[in-house]
């Protein structure tokens, strides 16, 4: 086994020599980008006076107390009843920290069904495409990703720029942060192929990087500090990153006409996802996220959010004012930024940028996790990185509605342990010794079980339910409005079966989500870091005995659930029936939303379908041409 790894070492150096030449990068024009202080802040480059936003958040914040506090009045007399104990303490407690968060959620989908594509920064699409004065730069950052599928995606996207009549405004750099041997020779095999197509040269860097300190925020650092000052703009890409030449073009001549902007975030839409439950998150992606995403970019304005691909930003700004520090203290929670994508757009906003989301351009895609093991180790990357922004979340000079984005990072993960919690009042509700001790007092019969605290939960959980339901009807209602829309989908019965689907699988998927987040803050909490893997993108599956292993805490505590519930009454059973159900199916769960094939019924089906698939755009077919048609390594 040795001299087979020295023999493959010994390949791939070989190989890495005979490519050497390949890697010509342009002339350096470096651009200093320093560390910014959190504990300082910079003078901004431009007084902007964007009140908009804080008025419409405002508005909302102000509407989300509302309907905590009319929540929270009918489920305290709940509890008082009789007496209020100290369980029934926690219990409103839990409420009342759960309840805004859900709200929040559904009046912001509720103003993007409202305001539409009236809410972000609009980017003309119903013109000519404007003539770019500007070079821009295509960031396409990779870390031992597949090659093949890589390298014909950007391959896509050159010809799609070529095809727009604006190749020389653009120049598309891999930046390679592989470790892998076999991955970096692939790598190189590819390039020297993509170069050989008349044009390209000059058109078409590879760089890697053999000190990947910072990961992906450090990758794009070197970048600007050694290539930057040549460039106006630069989009970030992620590896599973997709985007038309057009869009290119538009969000460029975005960025020309509009001097104060400092970054303008896409909101890419899910594609070339096949398994059950791939395509259920693309479905959802492209059903409701475009409304979902109107509502952000409405009451977020001039201070929006960047989510670190599909986005052009201002390469002179982002050197100036979004130089990441390093945080105080040891890993997990001290060291580089892990989620870097937030801060950036607090710190470009704190230097007088603006950053706005174009809720309502096309053409930009991604890729997701094809199985929920795959979602559950990108969210364990993403947790830590969230609760690193506690320490960002009070620097000085940030607009207060970036420490709010901050904080809504921090909470999608803090809310977990918290509904964990409330379940575990559930659990613990029949096991009370003081069932019927009080009787005379509380008027209850003796023996009987506090069934006013579970009927507290049931309404907590059944109105947090509607919550999540009324946007997903909301989007299928907009979907109505054209006919286009309804085709896309296949048909106003098709969609809402696809509607249908989506939201038995996700209700059931939830408290396994749940679960997962809660033993990512723990983890984090002990000291444990989640270390930099490449992300799982291909869809091959699962193993069963994984899936078990994986999963047997879930179904040990759906068991547990199921018999408290049951101890107290068939009704706490249906209250508790939402959450009991996925986390007893967890391990056949897993493994059948893993099944490329059920997905294909699905889509034989019509159901879960998306407009990109009845009607593949040319850029996703010339890309998937690639991959097919390339040669193996």
């Amino acid at each position: 086994m040795h001299a087979l790894a020295t023999t493959s070492d010994a390949y791939a150096a070989a190989s890495r020599s005979r490519f050497t030449c390949l890697d010509d990068l342009p002339d350096p024009a470096p651009l200093e980008m320093p560390a910014q202080s959190l504990t300082r802040a910079p003078h901004a480059d431009h007084r902007l006076r964007s009140w908009q936003g804080s008025l419409r958040l405002g508005g909302l914040i102000a509407a989300t107390v509302l309907l905590t506090g009319l929540a929270l009045a009918p489920v305290y007399r709940l509890l008082g009843a009789d007496t209020i104990g100290p369980l029934d303490v926690v219990i409103l407690a839990l409420v009342g920290l759960l309840f805004p968060w859900t709200a929040f959620s559904f009046l912001s989908a509720l103003a993007g069904f409202l305001v539409g594509r009236r809410g972000g920064l609009h980017v003309a699409t119903d013109c000519p495409l404007p003539a770019l004065a500007c070079r821009n730069a295509v960031l396409l950052p990779v870390y031992n990703e597949a090659p093949t599928a890589v390298f014909a995606r950007l391959q896509a996207m050159a010809d799609s720029v070529e095809a727009a009549g604006a190749a020389e405004a653009f120049d598309f750099f891999v930046l390679s942060d592989s470790t892998d041997a076999e991955v970096q020779v692939r790598e190189h095999q590819l390039y020297a192929r993509l170069r050989q197509k008349p044009g390209r040269q000059g058109r078409v860097f590879y760089r890697h990087r053999g000190d990947n300190a910072g990961r992906k925020a450090g990758n794009i650092a070197d970048w600007v500090r050694r290539f930057g000052g040549a460039y106006a703009h630069m989009v970030v890409l992620d590896a599973d990153s997709l985007m038309e030449g057009e869009t290119l073009v538009r969000l460029a001549g975005a960025m020309e006409n509009a001097p104060d902007v400092g970054l303008i975030q896409t909101a890419p839409a899910i594609i070339n996802r096949h398994s059950l439950f791939s395509r259920a998150e693309q479905f959802a992606s492209r059903m409701y996220g475009p409304m979902l995403a109107h509502g952000v970019a409405w009451w977020s304005a001039s201070e929006g959010n960047y989510w670190g691909h599909n986005a052009i930003i201002r390469v002179e700004a982002f050197a100036r004012h979004a130089g990441l520090p390093q945080l105080r203290g040891p890993r997990p929670f001290g060291g580089h930024i892990l989620s870097h994508d937030f801060v950036e757009a607090a710190l470009l906003r704190r230097g007088g940028w603006r950053v706005c989301l174009a809720s309502g351009l096309g053409g930009s895609y991604e890729e997701s996790p094809p199985t929920l093991a795959g979602l559950m180790a990108r969210d364990r990357r993403w947790s830590q990185g969230n609760l690193q922004h506690a320490q960002v979340l009070f620097a000085r000079g940030l607009h207060w509605i970036n420490r709010f984005h901050l904080l809504r990072g921090i909470c999608a993960y803090l809310v977990s342990p918290l509904w964990l919690s409330l379940l575990a009042c559930a659990v613990i509700l029949p096991l009370r010794p003081d069932w019927g001790v009080s009787a005379s007092a509380s008027g209850r019969i003796a023996g009987a079980p506090p069934v006013k605290d579970l009927q507290a939960v049931g309404v907590t959980f059944a109105v947090s339910i509607g919550f999540l339901l009324l946007p997903k009807a909301l989007a299928y209602l907009r979907m109505l409005r054209t006919a286009g829309a309804r085709r896309g989908f296949g048909g106003a019965r098709r969609a809402a079966l696809s509607v249908a689907a989506e939201t038995i699988l996700s209700t059931l998927v939830a408290p396994l989500i749940m679960l997962s987040h809660s033993r990512s803050l723990a983890a984090a909490l002990a000291g444990r870091d989640s270390g930099w893997t490449a992300q799982a993108r291909e869809e091959s599956g699962l193993d069963l005995a994984r899936v078990a292993q994986l999963h047997a805490a879930d179904t040990l505590l759906g068991l547990i659930l199921t018999a408290s519930a049951l101890a107290v009454s068939v009704r706490a059973m249906l209250w508790m029936a939402p959450v009991v159900l996925g986390l007893n199916m967890a391990i056949p769960l897993a493994v059948t939303t893993a099944s490329g094939r059920l997905g294909r019924v699905a889509r034989d089906a019509a159901i879960l379908i998306t407009p990109e698939e009845r009607r593949p755009p040319q850029i996703l077919a010339r890309a998937n041409a690639h991959i097919a048609g390339w040669p193996p390594s």
